[in-house]
């Protein structure tokens, strides 16, 4: 058994939470929002954002950080992206040498242009560091729904002990060395997701989506790639696997917050709406300066920047990604008669 401090009480730490507790370790949640705390300690469950999906009586709730963190082996980072940075800072005086401390969020700081484990890493010089993401909706894990995420870390005997601490029956977890290319699949797909619901709200169909899917991966990879991902990350759970679950699903904030802008609504009405951090508005901006800064063509994080802060309108952006220049799919293959 571990002892494991949830860093932040939203959906996802909460859902986390519940699979931790399951699998026989010790849990306790911290929230800065003493609201939050009062509810989940008498509620015992986000009644509006996350119904049903119930805190049993031995998870603890608490807004001392400093408790959440005292004498726990391992350390669990839910709080979304932008407060990423501020959370680890505070977390810094109480982070004993060598402490594990997993990343659940998805996003790149758009002033920094710093993935969240390069952040903590920088925040919290004396912690070990590593990296959970795949597509993982917090609505289903916290119902026990079979799922399949990846853990990344710097070393494989950090990745293996995460691996077996989170691993159950309905959770499966596999490896890998390369969190640079985990958490840009994590965060760059969620600005994907936005395009994904822009052309639902426009009323466009399953073979815009598609085409969304897969450019999509495909200029996530190439950016990927030149940044020193590995490419084969890409098509694998942390890439193209949460790139359609957050495209696809009913749950996926970042696809409604885009549907709503496709239906009409304004950057700021959507996100009012969804009422939770739409993080791939956060990491839109960062990618295109990714983009720009190893020089990487990426159309369609081009058009999601324009519509959200250029007041481009959505159908103008379809559009203009359909009439670009025209293309080979794939450059790198020779014609059998050139």
């Amino acid at each position: 058994m571990a002892k494991i401090g949830i860093i932040g009480a939203g959906t996802w730490g909460t859902a986390l939470a519940v699979l931790l507790n399951n699998n026989g370790h010790e849990v306790m949640i911290w929230s800065i929002i003493p609201e939050e705390v009062e509810m989940l300690r008498t509620k015992r469950q986000h009644e509006k954002k996350l119904p049903g999906v119930i805190l049993a009586p031995n998870i603890d709730v608490t807004g001392d950080l400093e408790d959440a963190m005292t004498d726990k082996d391992i350390l669990v980072l839910a709080v979304p992206s932008p407060f990423t940075r501020s959370t680890a800072h505070s977390m810094r005086a109480f982070c004993k040498e060598g402490q594990k401390i997993v990343d659940v969020a998805k996003g790149v700081e758009e002033k920094t242009l710093m993935t969240l484990s390069q952040i903590i890493e920088e925040e919290i010089p004396q912690a070990d560091v590593a990296v959970l993401s795949g597509p993982s909706h917090a609505e289903e894990v916290g119902k026990c729904i079979p799922t399949t995420c990846v853990v990344g870390a710097h070393s494989r005997e950090t990745a293996e002990y995460l691996q077996n601490i989170f691993m159950s029956k309905v959770f499966r977890v596999y490896t890998t060395p390369d969190m640079l290319g985990m958490e840009l699949g994590g965060a760059l797909k969620n600005v994907i997701a936005l395009a994904a619901g822009t052309a639902d709200g426009l009323g466009y169909g399953d073979n815009t989506k598609a085409a969304l899917i897969t450019r999509g991966i495909t200029e996530i990879g190439r950016l990927g790639k030149k940044m020193g991902a590995q490419m084969e990350t890409f098509y694998g759970l942390s890439g193209i696997g949460d790139l359609i679950v957050t495209c696809a699903s009913k749950h996926s904030r970042n696809r409604k917050a885009g549907y709503l802008i496709g239906q009409g609504y304004t950057m700021e009405e959507a996100m009012k709406e969804v009422q939770m951090v739409v993080e791939g508005v956060y990491s839109a901006r960062a990618a295109r300066e990714l983009a720009e800064k190893y020089e990487v063509e990426m159309p369609i994080i081009t058009e999601v920047n324009r519509v959200l802060f250029e007041g481009k309108s959505a159908a103008e952006a379809v559009m203009d990604l359909m009439l670009r220049d025209k293309k080979v799919e794939t450059p790198m293959l020779p014609w059998e008669n050139a």
